[in-house]
């Protein structure tokens, strides 16, 4: 029983992993489908479509280095250290909103990636504007990395 606030703890590091991992997969997966397309048609258009493809990419990082904080969070790279299962609890709690931002944000951001690489197969010269709107839904995700950064690190859970 000494060790369920670390097991809740890494449950939240699992979420934040795994939901911005699935929301990524998803969003590079979609933009990589269009990307495939458009390189088929004209292979100059490569590199502009694999920047527009990695950019939903960046939620699975995000997620992976709060659920690395986690671990380090309740030394799980170094023998476990117990915390209350309120602690655990809060970890969670704090993990969530990455997580959830991380899923939704990465597969939308795919979507506008979409659309940005059939901007980029018509008018190759606008790919700055495709990258620039695919980034804008990149803020959602970093307001949730931010949110569990600084929720993480609160000192009372020590």
């Amino acid at each position: 029983m000494e060790m369920l606030g670390v097991a809740i703890a890494l449950i939240g590091a699992g979420l934040a992993v795994g939901c911005c991992g699935i929301g990524s997969s998803i969003g590079v997966g979609l933009a990589g489908q269009a990307a495939a397309g458009v390189t088929a048609e004209d292979p100059d258009k490569f590199m502009k479509c694999l920047i527009l493809e990695l950019l939903p990419a960046t939620q699975g990082i995000y997620g992976f280095i709060i659920g690395f904080l986690v671990l380090i969070k309740v030394n799980a790279l170094g023998g476990l250290t117990a915390i209350t299962t309120a602690s655990g609890i809060a970890i969670l709690c704090a993990c969530l909103p990455m997580a959830i931002s991380g899923l939704f944000s990465g597969i939308h951001q795919g979507k506008v990636a979409v659309s940005s690489i059939g901007l980029v197969a018509k008018r190759p010269e606008e790919s700055g504007k495709g990258m620039l709107m695919t980034a804008m839904v990149e803020t959602y995700a970093l307001l949730g990395f931010l949110t569990s950064f600084l929720a993480v690190f609160i000192p009372a859970w020590a």
